[in-house]
């Protein structure tokens, strides 16, 4: 059966780390406060609170606490708080990024070449092995293949994870050859929505909805006088 997706958040947990439910506000946190505390681990901090970190990224205490809360697997301690190295372990494991993915891009203009370059990647737990287009003139030997590879790639190495870099019209069509060679999550940078089976995660992309949003705020700034 076929549907219509939403954004869905199904991020990777452990049994012993289910504290709690968490909210897609608190998800999309949670990446940020781990780049945090690397930087701080960097720096030679061993502990920190939660009063420590919602004060230096300026954001509320008590939702920075509820956040921390729901994936830490020790919890902090009064007046030491959180070990940083064990809350970094266990945002990395709630994350997922502790486990290693495989993941192939649909599309190798110049927004697929740029994901296929990002070296940030490895960091959060993504490898992407391949690249696929129809344009006969980017295709080499290495990473970006004929369309043609895709299923064979992405059965022979197991992959999991589709990203969508096509033009809209054509960004159906792909997601259904992804999800025939078992692909189970899908990236989608395209502006459209797309049907797809239940069991398979999509996760949307839209460059222009987010200027849209960032056009709109700055208005309202402009229009209330908080700047110029």
């Amino acid at each position: 059966m076929y549907r219509q997706t939403e954004e869905l958040y199904l991020p990777h947990r452990k049994a012993e780390q289910m504290n709690g439910t968490i909210s897609r506000q608190a998800l999309r946190r949670l990446p940020f406060y781990l780049d945090y505390l690397k930087k701080k681990q960097a720096d030679g901090v061993r502990n920190i609170s939660a009063t420590t970190v919602a004060n230096e990224l300026k954001l509320n205490e008590v939702q920075v606490r509820k956040d921390l809360a729901s994936v830490s697997v020790t919890g902090g301690k009064p007046k030491t708080g959180y070990v940083a190295a064990e809350l970094i372990r266990d945002l990395e494991s709630f994350l997922g990024y502790d486990n290693t993915k495989e993941a192939v891009i649909a599309g190798a203009g110049k927004l697929g070449q740029a994901l296929l370059s990002y070296k940030e990647f490895d960091r959060y737990g993504l490898n992407i092995v391949a690249a696929f287009d129809t344009d006969e003139s980017i295709i080499d030997s290495k990473r970006i293949l004929p369309a043609d590879k895709m299923a064979d790639i992405c059965s022979r190495l197991k992959v999991h994870i589709g990203i969508i870099c096509v033009p809209p019209e054509c960004a159906q069509s792909v997601c259904d050859k992804m999800v025939a060679s078992g692909i189970l999550a899908i990236w989608n940078f395209a502006p459209v929505h797309l049907s797809v089976p239940t069991g398979v995660i999509v996760q949307y992309e839209n460059l222009a909805a987010s200027l849209a949003v960032l056009s709109q705020n700055l208005e309202f700034e402009i229009r209330d006088g908080h700047i110029f």
